[in-house]
């Protein structure tokens, strides 16, 4: 893959996943906050944007969405369920709760 090719992957993932995080604060600020794992001012900073605002915040040549899971235990429990997949997704959201919002500094 080029590095033409790669930029432009990255641009649509940036602006799916912006897309997708306005979409879900404008329905429900609380469960998109807990389910974005964003601190309220961020939300309320992606949902004033405008659609040329995501665009252009959505090409820059970074992934916007990080991999939340810093704990290996977490990610275990989401992919290696043995029995009960819905118990282990519950443990894994009452865990992830326990977790504080990322902060844009």
């Amino acid at each position: 893959m080029s590095e033409n090719e790669i930029m432009a992957e990255i641009k649509d993932a940036n602006l799916n996943y912006l897309m997708l995080a306005q979409q879900l604060i404008r329905s429900d600020k609380a469960t998109a906050i807990f389910r974005l794992g964003i601190s309220k001012d961020i939300a309320d900073l992606l949902e004033g944007l405008s659609n040329l605002q995501l665009l252009k915040l959505s090409s820059t040549n970074m992934m916007l969405a990080r991999f939340r899971f810093d704990d290996s235990a977490i990610l275990g429990m989401l992919t290696n369920y043995a029995k009960d997949r819905t118990q282990a997704h519950l443990h894994t959201a009452i865990l992830m709760a326990g977790q504080t919002a990322e902060a844009i500094l």
